[in-house]
């Protein structure tokens, strides 16, 4: 049985009223289009005035790319796609992904345990969460409840933070697998898993991260540095650019990034019964502020979408890692596309992005196939 929360509604931004304009005959001239029965063009400007119109408290970026790799960008006020944005959770598909390329090179399997990797865990063998796993880290489902106060303190480090995790949650009760409880605890636990496992001279997530970069020539404009160098949060601790993870989000959608095995368990639906979701900022909001009354499922670092109440949505047709100020990065698998709002409001403004991106998704849908 899952429990439902209490259901909020948030005001979104009006769709377009007409979009026959973008389709029209007029389109001939454009050489970018496929079809005389449609026009990149003026699809592209129906896109600007809707976005320069857009109700945010902030400015922001948006940007979509197509299969074909035409690119639409936006900007409004001072926001540009190079500006460095803290990432709030956009950083949890990123982690997911780094760590699941260290699960494909051999490092980790998602079956290990913290106690595998971390000499000095502290739960024991008499305490139900002695049996989580990296997999129900990775998908929030490890039994982890309490957030300690380490994950924001830049005084703090990736270890003993942790530590502080595992001892604040231990004796909790807990089974893993059974409960979806979104937070940043798991994630930095799979972290420093990841810096153990990888070893050979690597100590911490940065140098995790810097070997990721090389590899893959993704985010050289973005690093994880908060709330500090030495204590990343692997779920949030970004500063990065719109143009770095809009090249990131084309990376995973061309499998440059995970092979097939690893991209089916990151787009695998961890959340659906007889797992319980007991807390979703996208249902009911966070840090205060509102959330979408919407029933979306939970992968691995990663959303799959759902506008309803309840979730009747088929499992991975949209995916998306949005963050708490208000960016949303999305990959529309249905249709092709990728895609991100860039904005950094204040703390439990997630809905932002989304409406943002939801005022001109019926005119980007139309782009995408023109």
């Amino acid at each position: 049985m899952r429990i439902t929360l209490p259901f909020r509604k948030l005001a979104r931004a009006s769709l377009l009223g007409a979009l026959a304009a973008g389709c029209g005959s007029g389109g001939g001239s454009d050489s970018s289009a496929t079809s005389p029965a449609c026009s990149v063009v003026q699809l592209e400007a129906q896109m600007d005035a809707t976005l320069s119109q857009a109700v945010s408290e902030v400015d922001f970026s948006f940007a979509v790319q197509r299969q074909d790799g035409r690119r639409y960008s936006f900007n409004r006020g001072s926001s540009t796609l190079q500006r460095s944005y803290q990432s709030a959770s956009t950083s949890k598909l990123v982690s997911a992904v780094i760590i699941l390329r260290l699960v494909e090179q051999g490092h980790l399997s998602l079956a290990a345990r913290p106690q595998d990797q971390i000499a000095d865990w502290p739960i024991g063998g008499g305490d139900s969460l002695f049996a989580m796993n990296l997999a129900q880290l990775l998908s929030f489902t490890s039994g982890l409840t309490v957030e300690p106060p380490c994950l924001n303190d830049p005084g703090s480090d990736l270890a003993s933070c942790v530590l502080s995790i595992a001892s604040t949650n231990a004796g909790n009760g807990k089974v893993p697998g059974s409960e979806f409880l979104y937070a940043s605890t798991h994630m930095h636990v799979a972290g420093l898993m990841a810096v153990r496992a990888r070893g050979d001279g690597v100590v911490s997530w940065q140098e995790v991260f810097a070997e990721f970069q090389s590899q893959s020539g993704l985010f050289p404009n973005s690093t994880f540095d908060l709330p500090s160098v030495a204590n990343p949060r692997i779920a949030g601790g970004m500063h990065f650019t719109g143009d770095d993870y809009m090249a990131f989000l084309k990376a995973l959608r061309d499998g440059l990034l995970l092979n097939p095995a690893s991209m089916g368990e990151l787009l695998a639906d961890r959340t659906a019964s007889p797992v319980t979701i007991v807390y979703s900022p996208i249902f009911a909001g966070i840090g205060g502020g509102p959330g979408l009354g919407e029933d979306w499922h939970y992968g691995f670092g990663l959303w799959h979408e759902c506008q309803s109440a309840t979730f009747d949505c088929v499992p991975g047709t949209r995916v998306s890692s949005p963050g708490a100020l208000g960016s949303y990065p999305f990959w529309d698998r249905s249709k092709g596309y990728t895609g991100i709002v860039v904005r950094e409001g204040v703390f439990g403004t997630t809905p932002a992005g989304i409406t943002i991106e939801r005022s001109v998704r019926s005119v980007t849908e139309m782009w995408a196939a023109c």
